[in-house]
């Protein structure tokens, strides 16, 4: 039976573009590393923030089994997938103004780290969370397509998100983010923002984990709840951080 081509086409877009993720993202990733592990040790959460499909990646992160424990996903009502109808959605993550109406309530400071998530990197939604929390002093890391969102203008003011955070991962992706036309005339399908920058995030977390224990702390990291002798660990794990993240209220 022959390989399906459209499918393996897809795959091997994905495989480039890991592969072009690691070639541009050593020395970012080593600091983001650094700035998370010490928000870790100084008892702060990762806070992170995506809208829209860009919010499947901050929520991969979040309760998720060999994932870290401190993270605290931001999920504003309105930007998320489940809002109806969906479209309010790109409505609200292009309204001025609107990062603040969740923002202020994190009282973020200079022991904080933010990760921002937006492929086009160009709505104001996702530059202000990250001017608002630098404001506050936090250090902000985007993970944006700097080629896509170099194609784009800002829709609000002059910056779009890998020109106003601290410190930028690379999201290797095409401008629109799908990669194959199947049609003459039609848009392209098959995304890769979402496996790409999956996977991004998730190596991140290792890094993260490896650098905690050369610094001699124990990584806070879940085991899976489908393993028969993980719940006491994680159920300790999250009373460690019952103040300072979400899970329980």
């Amino acid at each position: 039976m022959s390989a399906p081509a459209t499918f393996t086409a897809y795959i091997e877009h994905v495989q480039q573009q890991l592969t072009r993720a690691v070639e541009v993202n050593l020395a970012a990733i080593t600091t983001a590393a650094d700035w998370i592990a010490t928000a870790i040790e100084a008892g702060r959460p990762l806070h992170v923030f995506g809208a829209s499909h860009a919010g499947l990646l901050a929520q991969d992160l979040f309760f998720r089994a060999g994932g870290l424990v401190p993270v605290q996903p931001i999920l504003p009502a309105g930007l998320m997938l489940n809002e109806r109808p969906v479209q309010r959605t790109s409505r609200l993550e292009r309204l001025p103004g609107f990062a603040a109406t969740f923002m202020d309530d994190l009282h973020l400071d200079r022991a904080d780290a933010l990760l921002v998530i937006s492929v086009s990197g160009r709505n104001p939604v996702a530059v202000e969370a990250c001017q608002l929390a630098q404001r506050a002093g936090a250090r902000v890391i985007a993970l944006t397509s700097v080629a896509y969102s170099s194609r784009v203008q800002a829709r609000v003011g002059s910056l779009r998100l890998y020109e106003a955070a601290d410190l930028c991962l690379d999201l290797p992706a095409v401008h629109g983010d799908a990669v194959l036309q199947v049609t003459a005339d039609g848009p392209a399908v098959g995304p890769t923002s979402t496996a790409v920058g999956s996977a991004i995030l998730h190596g991140l977390s290792c890094e993260v984990a490896a650098l905690l224990c050369r610094r001699g702390m124990s990584p806070p990291v879940f085991a899976s709840a489908n393993l028969d002798d993980s719940d006491a660990r994680n159920n300790a794990l999250l009373a460690t951080y019952a103040d300072r993240i979400t899970y329980t209220h």
